[in-house]
């Protein structure tokens, strides 16, 4: 008779690095998922080489009740900008444009443009704009050109921007502010024709790859959809309700769709530090250089004087990033100078080069009044700080 022998069957898993299981962050997330105000989150604090934290707390999908796992690809929406806005300074490195060049040097069709004089009885009176819209116009989010979204759901950017440079710009540029997603897709034409690479795999390759960012797409493949985290809305009684990523429409993988530079990509909570990582580290990540280190200086310092800015109070903007000018309220666990930006579902991703932190918070929530100023990032915030220290 043989002998069995027992087989000791070994897996490799990822995990996160250990946490206490009444950690500072961990209470605070999960005191929002029990009390339904999201439905689970990804949380990330780390510093320029090292994850010192990735919790996971609640549920990527209510309905099934599927555990959120760390991998969880959320949409990280607006938080696309500031890697739009890197490829477009990579190209001024170059020596292929400049910031200071008109919109209309590298789209003709923005030669000419209106704007609104004044508005009454719904008639609009336009006139020429002092000057014409510039790069970083469009960075800054000052050009005038007005929020205004997609034709169709597989447009692509060189038909989106035609539809804007026919559309009057809404201030003289350079006088206000006023978010665009309008002038960031602008931005991601712009690095097509002068590059002469479709936006994506200019990204792609100059970008999230040197970065290291396998799980940042705008369009998920069928394995990554299965990590997807479901968004949900509160409904008249509180309790959260799933609902459709309004920016994404056409299906998930579908090539087709157009990929927004103002905020079509998903991504991780690790993948996103990554990209931080880069920007602390003056442009390198793990010895690959995507900026220059002045390059990264200059996008992540104020670019906006004193023209008042942001959604919350306290705010600048680089370029292609929000900078924290005075820190208050939500953003007072924050030191002057930090910069990040957030996401239409409140998610958040801030490098605060002073204590050499990052922070990220990937939750899918819909319905907060203003994102960028949720209870769940203020306290997130001041929890962090609790567990690490200033």
């Amino acid at each position: 008779m043989k002998k069995l022998i027992p087989i000791l069957l070994l897996s490799l898993t990822w995990t996160s690095p250990a946490q206490p299981p009444d950690s500072p962050v961990r209470v605070v997330m999960n005191g929002f998922v029990a009390n339904n105000v999201i439905a689970g989150s990804v949380t990330a604090v780390a510093t320029k080489s090292d994850i010192l934290s990735l919790e996971t707390t609640g549920f990527a999908n209510l309905e099934k009740k599927t555990t959120m796992p760390p991998d969880a690809l959320f949409w990280i929406a607006s938080m696309t900008k500031p890697m739009a806005a890197v490829c477009v300074l990579q190209l001024q490195e170059a020596g292929k444009l400049s910031i200071e060049d008109p919109v209309e040097k590298h789209l003709p069709e923005f030669a000419g443009q209106w704007m609104v004089e004044a508005r009454a009885k719904g008639k609009l009176t336009l006139k020429k704009p002092a000057r014409a819209i510039t790069i970083r116009d469009l960075l800054t989010h000052t050009s005038g050109l007005p929020n205004t979204n997609s034709p169709r759901p597989e447009s692509t950017l060189a038909e989106l921007v035609m539809s804007y440079s026919k559309t009057p710009l809404q201030f003289e540029p350079g006088s206000r502010w006023s978010y665009s997603n309008a002038g960031i897709n602008v931005l991601g034409r712009i690095v097509e024709v002068v590059s002469d690479t479709p936006f994506a795999e200019y990204l792609q390759a100059r970008v999230l790859d040197p970065c290291g960012m396998k799980d940042t797409t705008f369009w998920p493949s069928p394995a990554q959809a299965k990590r997807i985290a479901s968004s949900y809305r509160p409904d008249s009684k509180g309790k959260l309700q799933p609902v459709e990523v309004y920016f994404l429409k056409g299906g998930l993988s579908n090539r087709k769709r157009t990929p927004y530079p103002a905020g079509g990509l998903y991504s991780t909570a690790a993948d996103v530090v990554a990209f931080y990582q880069m920007m602390l580290n003056g442009g390198t990540y793990k010895g690959k250089q995507v900026l220059q280190k002045k390059t990264a200086a200059l996008m992540t310092r104020t670019q906006t004087g004193d023209i008042k800015t942001g959604f919350v109070d306290g705010m600048s903007w680089g370029l292609g990033f929000q900078v924290v000018k005075t820190p208050m309220e939500v953003t007072a666990s924050l030191s002057a100078g930090t910069y990040g930006h957030g996401g239409a579902y409140a998610t958040q991703s801030w490098a605060d080069p002073k204590t050499g932190r990052i922070v990220v918070l990937m939750i899918q929530r819909a319905g907060f009044r203003n994102g960028d100023n949720s209870p769940v990032r203020k306290a997130f915030q001041e929890a962090v700080q609790k567990q690490f220290g200033r």
